[in-house]
């Protein structure tokens, strides 16, 4: 079995103490670092992704194959040039104001890290304003992310997407929203670019979504 493919089964299965093993015995074989990251652990995501989606798994064994990766990048990271993190740009992510939740959140960046995001996390219960002042800190911010867990701070999610929506940069970005209570029709509603139901297809759309900006 070649070393990139114990790479993508020690991720998928959620072997996390032995894939930067895996990693280095692979990079000692002189497998591409880029075809590991890619075809070693960012396909196996996908997969895991998948049967997340599907209900085959659950957010426990998602966590475990996203912290499986994670100990693989750690390896990964001096060899790739532009470095795994932020090559599919930066991506703003916090919970609206009001709302407490994280895990969820914390779940979501997993996955975006693990898709080659490089995402700034504003924890939870975020006022509006902190989305828009981070942008403007961040000017190659591509994607904005809002989640709200509760129906309560649904209005919060809603005036959130309002201010950015007015902001001058509005052009620049992508607003995605997603939580529990939260429908596509809600994010049509309320002026929001995309919704994803999970974890796994927010990576996803998010990655369509930055190529789109370029």
């Amino acid at each position: 079995m070649s070393g990139i493919q114990e790479v993508y089964e020690l991720v998928e299965k959620g072997k996390a103490k032995k894939v930067a093993a895996a990693v280095q015995a692979a990079l000692d074989e002189g497998c591409d670092p880029t075809a590991i990251l890619n075809e070693g652990m960012i396909d196996a995501m996908d997969v895991v992704g998948n049967k997340f989606k599907n209900g085959e798994i659950f957010v426990p064994e998602m966590l475990i194959a996203a912290k499986a990766m994670k100990n693989g990048v750690e390896v990964l990271k001096p060899h790739l040039a532009s470095g795994v993190a932020g090559a599919a740009g930066k991506f703003i992510m916090g919970t609206v104001a009001g709302d407490l939740h994280d895990i969820g959140k914390n779940l979501v960046i997993m996955m975006l890290e693990s898709a080659g995001f490089e995402v700034i996390d504003l924890g939870v219960d975020v006022p509006k304003e902190k989305f828009v002042e981070t942008y403007l800190e961040n000017p190659d911010t591509k994607i904005i992310g809002c989640s709200a867990l509760l129906t309560t701070t649904m209005p919060a999610l809603q005036e959130a997407v309002e201010l950015l929506n007015k902001q001058e940069f509005r052009s620049k970005i992508k607003i995605m929203v997603g939580g529990a209570p939260i429908t596509q029709e809600f994010a049509d509603q309320i002026g929001a670019d995309a919704y994803t139901e999970d974890a796994a297809s927010c990576a996803q759309r998010a990655k369509e979504l930055s190529a789109e900006l370029g």
